[in-house]
């Protein structure tokens, strides 16, 4: 362990739980590093691979390498709707899915879409963009997700 820094799990002998309501399992597929910051590329079936843009001291103490299974975590709260992919855009995550739930609160929803390889995100969004994109079960949407709102987790 690097001086400064604290396991999260020291002493406690149990894996952590978070709260995070997308937790995708996956392989990576690349690793590109920069000086600072590493895109990593994970994939989790024969469609819409996921890009998160982290650190490299933590693709470093993750050991994060092709070939290597983790999770693409991802907080509802970070995840964008659009009823079709977007030209221009410079998030790179545009997963096209069908919606499988829609649920209203008394002012923001949760919407969760599922892709071609039964991957299901959720996002949470105001009841107005709901209703503005007309997401209903069964219609096609696409969640949208920057990379740098992509956290990486390891078992």
């Amino acid at each position: 362990m690097r001086e400064g820094r604290r396991d999260a799990t020291a002493g406690k002998g149990t894996s952590m739980k978070i709260s995070a309501r997308n937790q995708i399992k996956g392989t990576v597929k690349t690793v590109k590093e920069g000086a600072v910051n590493a895109v990593v590329v994970i994939c989790r079936g024969n469609h819409n691979p996921i890009t998160a843009d982290i650190t490299m001291a933590a693709v470093e103490e993750l050991g994060l390498a092709e070939g290597k299974e983790c999770y693409a975590v991802i907080k509802a709260t970070n995840v964008m709707f659009a009823t079709e992919r977007i030209a221009g855009l410079s998030a790179r995550n545009q997963i096209e899915g069908t919606v499988v739930s829609v649920k209203e609160g008394a002012v923001n929803g949760h919407v969760t879409i599922e892709d071609e390889d039964g991957v299901r995100i959720s996002g949470s969004i105001t009841n107005a963009s709901i209703q503005e994109l007309g997401l209903a079960e069964g219609k096609k949407a696409v969640a949208v997700i920057k990379s740098t709102d992509v956290m990486v987790a390891v078992d």
